[in-house]
């Protein structure tokens, strides 16, 4: 068994989280680009969406099926969206993005895999989360074939499980996030109570507050939206990672009972303007 390490506790203080200057406009602030499911499966890729803009991304859009397209159509207002018809329409749409999410409700199937390697074409930072991880089950050595030190992957024990069956057993859950992001040369976050976050150097954080209330359906694709917003506007993974999740967990613990995944975009404004405007906070 890997001895167990000491994580360090998330400091948001010590973070540099970006911040618009006097002549910032929207596309330097970064474009985040999330691929969505079916038309049944539309509203994960919303969540993350919107969770993407609310941290900071000056735009925003979904890329979706074609029979998606008038389902999101109604629902989305300053999220953008665009039609993609098979791997190589999406790696165009993609190709001017700072970042891309793709996994939640995007399927377990081989059309996912597809989209995938399109996108790790196009030198976009990737989230992946939920689908885009099931789907490489016992591949985790595929997976990281298409992965770089830019990436982020969001799993749940479940999913890291199915990823490195026996890991979490064998190595506990801060060896195996700090073996796991190693295998894959990009920032690992293991969610749960005390969500971990490893980087593929050996460095590794903890979220020590907890948030039980975040232990409901949606709020991980909003904790995958809010990262990739803070990596489309240039922050370091290990960074953008912790930052979303320390935010992300704080954000919980203030709403309380109640809370659901659609509350948590409109908790964020406040969260941020408190560490953008704390004393020491770049301008």
């Amino acid at each position: 068994m890997t001895q167990p390490l000491a994580p360090s506790p998330i400091d948001l203080d010590a973070l540099s989280l970006p911040r618009p200057g006097a002549d910032t406009h929207k596309h330097s602030r970064g474009r985040l680009g999330v691929v969505s499911g079916g038309p049944l499966r539309t509203g994960a890729a919303r969540l993350a969406a919107r969770a993407g803009l609310r941290m900071g991304a000056g735009l925003v859009k979904v890329l979706c099926p074609p029979d998606a397209a008038p389902v999101l159509a109604p629902a989305l207002e300053a999220v953008m969206l665009d039609v993609f018809h098979d791997p190589l329409d999406l790696e165009r749409l993609a190709e001017p993005m700072d970042a891309v999410v793709i996994g939640p409700a995007a399927g377990v199937d081989e059309a996912t895999v597809l989209n995938m390697a399109a996108l790790e074409r196009t030198g976009a930072a990737l989230v992946l989360d939920a689908d885009a991880l099931t789907v490489f089950a016992g591949r985790a050595e595929q997976l990281a074939q298409g992965l770089d030190r830019d990436d982020v992957i969001t799993p749940h024990a479940g999913e890291f499980e199915r990823l490195f069956p026996g890991l979490l057993a064998r190595s506990g859950r801060e060896g195996a996030a700090v073996e796991a992001a190693a295998a894959l040369g990009c920032v690992v976050v293991l969610k749960g109570d005390r969500s971990l976050i490893a980087a593929p150097d050996g460095r590794l954080r903890i979220e020590a507050g907890g948030a039980a209330w975040l232990a409901t359906a949606g709020t991980g694709d909003v904790l995958a939206g809010m990262i990739g917003g803070l990596l489309a506007q240039s922050m370091d993974s290990f960074d953008a990672a912790s930052a979303a999740v320390a935010l992300h967990a704080e954000a919980a613990r203030r709403f309380g009972p109640g809370l659901i995944a659609e509350d948590l975009p409109g908790l964020l404004p406040p969260l941020l303007a408190e560490r953008l405007d704390a004393p020491g906070a770049t301008p």
